[in-house]
């Protein structure tokens, strides 16, 4: 395949966008993928396994591997101790459903 004929990341996620319960399920885990990618990004700058963050947070290894997997979205005392132990501030907004939310962590 020719690289013109190749699909992007991009394209493929927005011709996935157009089938609703793709749609849905991705809109259903858009915290635990921002929350995933702050985690990875932490782990990245500061040089840390999942193993030395897990110790760091007082968690077990596979709650980290959960966490970065974002399939599921965390609840908020793990929010809360991401918060704490990291030292990173997680902000979300309560928005009329028909306002398009823009997730930060």
């Amino acid at each position: 395949m020719t690289p013109a004929h190749m699909t992007t990341a991009s394209d493929s996620l927005k011709k996935r966008l157009r089938d609703p319960k793709f749609r849905q399920e991705r809109e259903r885990t858009a915290l635990a993928r921002a929350v995933a990618l702050r985690l990875v990004e932490y782990r990245a700058e500061n040089g840390l396994s999942q193993s030395a963050l897990a110790r760091q947070l007082q968690m077990q290894q596979p709650a980290i591997a959960r966490l970065e997997a974002g399939d599921h979205n965390p609840s908020m005392d793990t929010l809360m101790r991401l918060s704490q132990g990291l030292g990173i501030d997680f902000h979300i907004d309560i928005t009329p459903e028909h306002v398009e939310v823009q997730l930060t962590a």
